[in-house]
């Protein structure tokens, strides 16, 4: 859109807050630290665009600077490209300590030609195990996509490119416990994971094809920051995602992505859980 000198300063201001996200450019160097791996971990392009190698001596990090109480976090991945076999590329939300709260993207490598496999989790004050994988509809090396984690008082939604894959709701009412109080920062990493990540560790990474590197840009945070435990929202939230649930389309997006594409669910691995599944999996789709 083109503005001449007579639009009004007052109107492009007003677009701009509608269109945060678009005016204000997401910027690494703000918003990340890059944490571990050395020069592994890269900020490129005026700080637009964030990269992670791994190779024989380390993986790489990146976290970001601000802590987080609810929100909407989007980013916009590339996946390492070729034969990625052993490697996993890790995008979450995590606390820190014995008891903590976490929510989880993997990205599982694979042989070239074969499918990543995309793994998800929730841990809520220190227990997990509620594993959901899935193949995309999309070779996800190919070029950016965007995995977006929706985290509110309600519930938590998994979504890829908009497409909710993944609902955990808020079912304290029933003993089960839920990511509320414990501020969490957002994570990446790429690391070596070859003893579990592809076929359950069958297949090894080919060393000859490092380093492996995954591409990340388009970050955006519409979030309740949190500071000194306290967050920005506790005062009344004025976010439109802090009561958001699942409208019928949605859900029925939802519906076609785990029928076409979901390959494990633990709650239908009856050998695992053999005397009933956890009571959590009576709300999941």
């Amino acid at each position: 859109m083109a503005f001449s000198k007579y639009f009004p300063i007052s109107m492009l201001a007003l677009l701009c807050l509608s269109l945060f996200s678009v005016c204000v450019r997401a910027d690494f160097y703000r918003d990340m630290t890059l944490t571990w791996g050395g020069p592994r971990a890269q900020i490129l392009s005026g700080g637009s665009l964030l990269t992670l190698a791994l190779d024989r001596g380390s993986g790489s990090g990146f976290q970001s600077k601000d802590e987080y109480l609810f929100g909407k976090i989007d980013m916009q991945i590339k996946l390492v490209p070729g034969n990625s076999a052993g490697t996993v590329t890790a995008y979450y939300l995590s606390s820190q300590g014995p008891t903590h709260d976490e929510i989880d993207f993997e990205f599982l490598g694979n042989l070239s030609g074969e499918p990543y496999i995309l793994h998800t989790n929730v841990f809520a004050q220190g227990k997990g195990s509620k594993e959901q994988q899935f193949y995309l509809w999309f070779d996800p090396r190919a070029d950016f996509h965007t995995y977006s984690i929706l985290w509110n008082p309600l519930q938590i939604v998994f979504l890829v490119d908009g497409t909710p894959i993944r609902v955990f709701h808020n079912a304290e009412s029933r003993g089960i416990p839920y990511p509320k109080n414990q501020p969490m920062r957002l994570y990446s990493s790429l690391w070596n994971a070859d003893d579990w990540a592809t076929r359950g560790g069958l297949v090894k990474i080919d060393w000859s094809k490092a380093p492996f590197t995954a591409s990340y840009r388009g970050f955006a945070a519409d979030a309740c920051v949190a500071n000194a435990g306290r967050s920005s929202c506790l005062n009344g939230p004025q976010k439109s995602w802090w009561a958001q649930s699942l409208d019928a389309g949605a859900r029925l997006k939802m519906q076609w992505a785990r029928k076409n594409y979901m390959i494990y669910n633990y709650c239908t691995d009856y050998k695992r859980f053999p005397q009933g599944f956890p009571p959590e999996c009576s709300l999941e789709m």
